[in-house]
């Protein structure tokens, strides 16, 4: 039987040597990865001028009450078509690896699944699944289509950051395709949005809101 392929064998010394040559290219990713999340910051936003409803599990909601009352709002589209019988198994992939909320609610900022599917269907994939994210239906609305989360080739994925000042909404951000790859955790999802981790070294606007720098707790721990 042909022997699988594996690393070359070296000593101690050889492969610190190349972890370290390694770790300066990691170093630069993550500082590069920063300054992206500054320019992020920084980004102007677009007003929705439009209303819509869903279906919740407890009945009607709005855009604005997806944030529960929270200033940030993070919104994945999760390629359910309303024909379908299933989730789409890279949304449900993406789903798997989200954090739970209380992290992001920490840093005043809400997250919900939309898709188009009828309520009842996504309920029944959501049991299946085991989550406790809060999912709407958008089905009989214009929002899949406004947010390029439906087109003519059918559905996409989609993450949308959303931002609220008082009753009004205005959209800072979205990512689609490969963008949402390297989400999951709440730090990548948190740093999305307009304040970002709000930590005393991240470069921000003046103006924008600062905490401390080990506020991470345990899920239910969180004063709130």
């Amino acid at each position: 039987m042909r022997e699988e392929a594996q690393p070359k064998i070296v000593s101690h010394e050889e492969w610190q040597s190349a972890i370290e040559k390694l770790r300066e290219k990691e170093k630069e990713l993550t500082r590069a990865h920063d300054a992206l999340n500054a320019m992020r910051r920084r980004l102007p936003m677009v007003k929705i001028e439009k209303s819509y409803e869903f279906d919740g599990e407890d009945g009607k909601v709005s855009l604005l009450d997806l944030f529960e009352g929270r200033k940030q709002l993070i919104v994945y589209h999760f390629m359910f078509a309303p024909d379908a019988d299933a989730g789409c198994p890279g949304c449900s992939w993406v789903t798997d690896a989200m954090s739970h909320p209380a992290h992001l609610h920490a840093r005043d900022t809400s997250i919900v699944l939309v898709s188009r599917a009828p309520l009842e269907k996504l309920m029944q994939y959501k049991q299946r699944m085991g989550w406790n994210l809060p999912w709407v239906s958008s089905f009989g609305s214009d929002f899949n289509y406004d947010f390029n989360a439906t087109n003519e080739d059918g559905e996409n994925h989609v993450a949308s950051v959303f931002l609220r000042d008082g009753d009004q909404i205005y959209r800072t951000y979205y990512t689609d395709q490969r963008g949402v790859e390297h989400l999951g955790s709440h730090w990548t999802w948190i740093d999305l949005t307009p304040y970002g981790r709000q930590e005393p070294w991240e470069e921000t606007p003046e103006g924008w809101p600062k905490g401390e720098m080990y506020w991470d707790k345990r899920h239910d721990e969180y004063r709130q």
